[in-house]
């Protein structure tokens, strides 16, 4: 394994970049069951651990074992490192080796390193038959001889998966909660079966205490065709005061779509406008949730035919929410925004435009038509439909957190320090990487309110806001980046991206200086599986 002290060096000064944060949950309420459950679904949890890092490279298997056999002292944090990022790419930096010199595959583990996106669409193309399989999102693409063929990710991982499936299923088994108890089950059949449309179902009904979220879900690690799954756990804990607060918000989604800045005929009124919003803390994470930079907030399912049917859930993980904004946001805000600009930065206006942000994911084309064929607005954007994506949903959760506002269905004083939180909060993200999906929805929406002068740079180099040219320069960019979906227009994607992506010249300087504060966090968990 080739390492230069350079190599050990970079490992240390990125990781002193990542926030080190004790997520502390209190399970005291919970009865001597619900640990059990807890410890079961975090040995299911571990499982995804494992397939993720494989899926990311099929070698990380090996090199783990050999940093764990080495004797060199400085392996210890290479390793270290090395499981952060699930594997021996720099996550935090354009995804540079850290350990040898080969460069990361665009499609990840998901399909032979050699195939181009152009042999997978010739291959449709000449055998129509596949299209189904091969655009799935569980399953992997290989090479047998000279011919690719599709393999559902059910039998691609069956070691691991079969042992998540059991440990869900021994949860199932002791739990009391109903709910819980159904989603278990049926997820446990899904893992093994690679059929999860019922068990998503199943997931947007739980009522209980424990919120757990398992299984192949978001599209990021799949930079060239944007459409694998990767497998990941979410497990946390509800607070159902906290969430019936927001029970106004859920009934809006029509309303809200009602709203966008397109023609009715491509506005999405097919979904079930069911969407509930649950508001927990998180107490364990694995696989893809747990790698790199850290989730705030989520909004599942992906899969359109249960949001038609079922609509979608918003999970926020507040104590993440918190741990963030006060160890990597409020830091950053004296060096970013003007003086009078950081006063006006809150935790509450921070909180509420994730809050949109996630449910602005449901919101826009989803089903569309593009040249006479059905498909989906992921499938049509391909590897540009994440970093559009992220683009839309920051963009829609400032204009619904002020729609809401207007609407007296949110207090007026959240507008107060809106504006001043949300730039603040993009340059938090602009962090994170001009290769990340976020990071590049970020540069957009910067480059944008630049060029319309919604946001700009005084002599000191900070940056002041203009509230009514950002709002409607975000009104302006939100259709643009409809109608892109809408039409499934690739081309249009890509205009934008290239128009507007890259770090603005005015924020370099700012970033440079902001390398002492920590980029997020490294969450550390009070629960363990063998002692919740």
């Amino acid at each position: 394994m080739k390492k230069e002290q350079s190599s050990v060096e970079h490992v240390r000064a990125q990781r002193g970049r990542l926030a080190s944060v004790e997520l502390h949950t209190d399970l005291t309420r919970f009865s001597s069951e619900d640990k059990d459950v807890i410890r079961c679904l975090g040995e299911a949890s571990k499982c995804m651990d494992d397939v993720f890092m494989v899926q990311v490279s099929e070698s990380n298997p090996d090199l783990i074992r050999m940093l764990e056999d080495s004797k060199d002292p400085d392996d210890a944090d290479i390793l270290d490192y090395f499981r952060i990022m699930f594997g021996p790419w720099d996550r935090l930096d354009m995804n540079r080796p850290f350990i040898h010199e080969q460069p990361k595959p665009p499609g990840a583990n998901f399909y032979p390193p050699d195939m181009t996106r152009q042999e997978f669409y010739d291959w449709i193309r000449n055998h129509p038959e596949d299209r189904e399989p091969f655009e799935s999102a569980t399953t992997l693409i290989r090479r047998d001889g000279k011919n690719l063929i599709a393999v559902p990710y059910a039998e691609a991982y069956r070691g691991h998966l079969t042992r998540a499936a059991d440990s869900l299923s021994e949860a199932a088994r002791i739990t009391g909660e109903s709910t819980l108890k159904t989603f278990l089950k049926s997820r446990a059949k899904s893992l093994l079966s690679n059929a999860y449309v019922s068990s998503d179902g199943d997931w947007l009904d739980l009522a209980g205490p424990i919120e757990i979220v398992i299984g192949p879900y978001e599209t990021y690690e799949d930079r060239l065709l944007g459409i694998k799954a990767a497998f990941e756990s979410f497990l946390c804990v509800a607070d159902r005061e906290e969430s019936r607060k927001l029970q106004k918000i859920e009934k809006t989604q029509e309303e809200l779509e009602d709203s966008l800045p397109i023609p009715d005929r491509l506005k999405n009124f097919e979904r079930d406008p069911s969407s509930s919003i649950k508001i927990v803390d998180e107490i364990l994470t694995g696989g893809d949730a747990r790698c790199g930079i850290q989730t705030s907030a989520f909004n599942l399912p992906n899969d359109e035919r249960v949001r038609n049917a079922k609509g979608s859930k918003k999970v926020l993980l507040k104590n993440v929410m918190r741990a963030k904004f006060e160890r990597c946001l409020i830091p950053i805000v004296d060096s970013v925004l003007s003086e009078a600009g950081a006063r006006r930065v809150s935790f509450d206006a921070y909180f509420h435009h994730v809050l949109m942000h996630e449910v602005s994911h449901s919101l826009g084309p989803g089903n569309i038509t593009v040249n006479g064929r059905e498909t989906t607005v992921s499938r049509a954007l391909q590897s540009q439909y994440a970093p559009i994506e992220e683009c839309k949903a920051d963009i829609l959760g400032l204009l619904t957190v002020q729609r809401l506002v207007d609407r007296c269905l949110l207090p007026v004083s959240i507008t107060d320090d809106l504006y001043e939180s949300v730039l603040a909060g993009l340059f938090r993200s602009l962090r994170f990487g001009p290769e990340s999906a976020h990071g590049i929805g970020v540069a957009i929406q910067l480059n944008f309110y630049l060029s319309n002068r919604a946001i700009r740079v005084e002599r000191n180099g900070r940056f002041t806001v203009d509230e009514n040219r950002m709002r409607r320069a975000a009104l302006d960019l939100a259709q643009k980046i409809l109608l892109i979906q809408a039409h499934g227009d690739t081309a249009g994607a890509k205009a934008l991206i290239d128009a507007y992506a890259g770090t603005p010249a005015p924020a370099v300087q700012i970033l440079d200086g902001l390398e002492a504060i920590p980029i997020d966090i490294r969450p550390t968990f009070t629960f363990t599986p063998d002692a919740p």
